[in-house]
């Protein structure tokens, strides 16, 4: 009995001891981002792997000028753009990269820098009051909200991972006592309307306080940073600046972050633009949660959704890589970000080594200092790399993947982005079943974006400028009807946030017959709205024709605006209009006010037509017409006194005293024009007639012929989207028989 226990005993022992040296082990540094085993395999293989040795000379080179220029930490005072918020930017970014220098090339005066730097930050955080500007619903120490605090955290733990050996024990108990530990309590239980959120803000918050607490090896910090607050005394109805609600009840944390603003495609709720954003912390924290506390299977959470969103990112990118700007969005963020590098290396090293993401690397042409980085490099340097070949692609919204979404149909390098979306939290806009088109990387009908010009301090302290809601939120800003001069759910967050629009059908199967169909019931009360678009291939056309056809259901009679807010030179329009000499605005209010009358006519066939020229390419807008119809040409630019608007153009066509109707529209590109040789080429539309030849309750019919007499006829079931479902149709004393929502044949008069 003795000698077994004696046994168990000494096992035990060994098995303390195999734990314990376990244990020191994973507290070694660094292990956040890199890792002791990802430094020696890079040092093996420098001067071997072209990509990675450029990329390290060229931060090298950024880094070693700073250096020279000496450290600046200067007290806090200015709004983003202004000189202390893009030092202390600046900073933190330089921190990351000198930390990494210092693990790569193993010269210490990367770990001087990073440490002096560190020190001049805890003798000036100590003290340090809240940021003077009082904008923000969560004002920041070092910047004047809580959000870029949270991004300076994200970047420093890196370097205080990579410089954390290094240090000696007092060095650490220092900045930590002083600096990192107050940071983190900061930006988390001192201010939980920014931490204890579902939105890009409090990911942000989340993963510093995270990625912190896996360095240092507090527990607690790690726990707050994945489950949020428990008891954070938040009211329910608190809203942030953009007018989103604050508190999402018994929701907060890393984790709920993951869950809620992801569907199950990837698609992330505050559209691509906040995407790209919220990406770096993401998965930057998810990469250090991998290597600090590998059980949690970060990677692998709701079924690895972290590393479809990049697939899902780079497929709302149009041919030049440009994120369709959903929601407020700055026009021309693309996938040559910084936040975007770390995306593709981070999803080609943790996500099955996809050959495809090769391809976007070796447009981006550098990576990022680590193992992915690495890794990315590499599969380059042996030609593993494939084209990544974006299709059509429908992305559902909502956690469950059942609150509308996001299509794009692709044909020909067009690009039909349509969307029927939830709101997308504060960053949303009152736009159900709007659309916008590119054709070759290029807008040709546009979404606005944002009104906001990011880090310009002359405008607004690069902050959102209040046209961002008075007109870049608003309805009328985008091409999707406007009922009443009304924006959709009366441009109020808390009616919007609640409702979503709902996919009707979706079929790609034939690249020559591309559809996509979603309906709103909810944005005006009374009224139902179905708007079906498709690209349809014509042998006689250059490029697929854009068929657009939204139907509108109402209890009552009301005024109906379909804006198509087109950018080039109008070239051509065959209705009859006048031009006021002095411009005054088209309405007062949901952002009729910033809208100039330029122009108003009227139909003189069942026809009108608006041409175009952009970028050196002629399209044509053919829609069917009432004979009461009037046509408004428009011009943003009205009640603008410090000019933050575009003084961009839109066609409006205005249906008056309706109830049920139908707007159908075609939108071709065709031709184009040379400056050199002062040529063009088929400078007009192809398009003869568009007709509305069914229209009841349960079918819309319409007839596109072109110019040769040929005939395209496409019929849409308006009440049931099931594909095996058998329709009969009679138009004009001829039967149509058919399967499937929709139906599309060429015929010839």
């Amino acid at each position: 009995m003795g000698n077994t226990i004696l046994r168990a005993t000494k096992t035990l022992g060994c098995i303390l001891m195999v734990f314990s040296s376990y244990m020191v082990l994973a507290q070694e540094h660094p292990n956040l981002i890199l890792t002791k085993r990802g430094v020696e395999k890079i040092r093996a293989e420098l001067g071997k792997v072209p990509l990675f040795d450029a990329s390290l000379k060229i931060i090298q080179e950024e880094v070693d000028a700073e250096i020279a220029l000496g450290i600046d930490t200067p007290v806090p005072k200015d709004y983003s753009g202004g000189y202390t918020h893009e030092r202390h930017k600046r900073n933190f970014l330089i921190l990351q990269k000198a930390g990494v220098l210092f693990q790569i090339l193993q010269d210490e005066k990367y770990a001087v820098y990073v440490r002096d730097m560190l020190f001049q930050y805890e003798a000036l955080y100590k003290d340090l009051p809240v940021h003077p500007k009082e904008r923000s619903y969560a004002r920041g120490k070092l910047f004047w909200q809580c959000l870029n605090d949270s991004n300076w955290l994200v970047y420093v733990s890196q370097a205080y991972d990579c410089i954390y050996d290094w240090l000696s024990k007092k060095e650490r108990q220092q900045l930590e006592k002083n600096l990192f530990r107050p940071f983190a309590d900061f930006i988390s239980t001192e201010n939980p309307q920014f931490f204890n959120r579902v939105h890009n803000h409090s990911t942000w918050g989340n993963a510093a306080v995270g990625m912190i607490g896996l360095v240092m090896g507090d527990e607690e910090l790690i726990q707050r940073a994945l489950y949020g607050i428990e008891d954070d005394g938040l009211d329910a109805d608190a809203k942030d600046n953009d007018g989103g609600f604050i508190k999402t009840q018994g929701k907060a944390g890393f984790l709920a972050n993951l869950e809620e603003p992801f569907s199950p495609d990837g698609y992330y709720t505050e559209g691509p633009y906040y995407q790209r954003y919220a990406m770096y912390p993401f998965l930057i924290f998810a990469v250090g949660l991998h290597n600090v506390k590998p059980e949690l299977k970060i990677f692998q959470h709701k079924d690895s959704v972290l590393l479809k969103s990049v697939n899902a990112l780079i497929n709302l990118s149009n041919e030049d890589g440009d994120f369709f700007p959903l929601n407020d969005a700055q026009k021309g963020m693309s996938y040559y970000s910084r936040e975007l590098v770390t995306a593709v290396n981070i999803a080609y090293h943790y996500g099955g080594s996809d050959p495809r993401l090769l391809s976007i690397s070796e447009k981006q042409d550098r990576v990022i200092l680590d193992d992915s980085g690495l890794s990315v490099a590499l599969g380059i340097r042996e030609d593993k790399t494939e084209s990544f070949k974006k299709q059509s692609i429908h992305l559902s919204d909502g956690p469950d993947g059942k609150q509308g979404g996001i299509t794009v149909l692709r044909e020909d390098k067009l690009e039909l982005v349509f969307k029927y979306t939830a709101h997308g939290l504060s960053h949303g806009h009152y736009d159900k079943l709007s659309f916008m088109l590119y054709d070759e990387g290029m807008d040709v009908l546009q979404d606005y974006g944002m009104a906001r010009f990011v880090n310009i301090e002359q405008k607004g302290g690069g902050n959102y400028l209040r046209e961002n809601t008075t007109w870049a939120k608003q309805t009328i800003a985008h091409n999707t009807l406007v009922q009443n001069e009304t924006s959709h759910f009366n441009g109020e967050y808390e009616i919007g946030s609640q409702h979503h629009s709902e996919l009707y059908f979706y079929d790609v199967s034939d690249k020559n017959v591309q559809v996509v169909s979603a309906k709103e019931n909810n944005a005006y009360p009374g009224t139902k709205m179905h708007r079906t678009m498709a690209l349809l291939s014509f042998e006689d056309f250059e490029k697929p024709v854009v068929l657009d056809l939204l139907r509108v259901s109402a209890q009552t009679e009301n005024q109906y605006d379909l804006p198509f807010h087109f950018l080039g030179q109008v070239m051509k329009v065959n209705f009859d209009y006048s031009s006021p000499s002095d411009l005054g605005a088209l309405g007062t209010d949901n952002g009729y006010q910033h809208l100039y009358i330029e122009g108003k006519g009227k139909p003189k066939t069942k026809n009108t037509k608006l041409s175009w020229l952009r970028n050196n390419k002629f399209y044509t807008l053919t829609s069917v017409i009432h004979k009461n119809d009037e046509m408004l040409f428009t011009r943003l630019g009205a009640n603008d006194p410090e000019f933050n608007l575009r003084r961009d153009a839109s066609l409006l066509i205005r249906r008056k005293n309706s109830k049920n109707t139908v707007f159908v529209s075609t939108i071709e590109s065709h031709g184009s024009y040379s400056p050199v040789s002062e040529f063009s080429v088929d400078s007009n539309s192809g398009i003869a007639e568009l007709q509305v030849v069914h229209d009841s309750s349960d079918y819309t019919a319409v007839t596109i012929e072109n110019v040769e007499g040929k005939v395209g006829l496409f019929i849409l079931s308006n009440k049931n989207p099931l594909k095996d479902k058998k329709h009969t149709l009679t138009i004009n004393n001829k039967n149509y028989q058919w399967t499937g929502p929709y139906h599309f044949i060429k015929t010839k008069q």
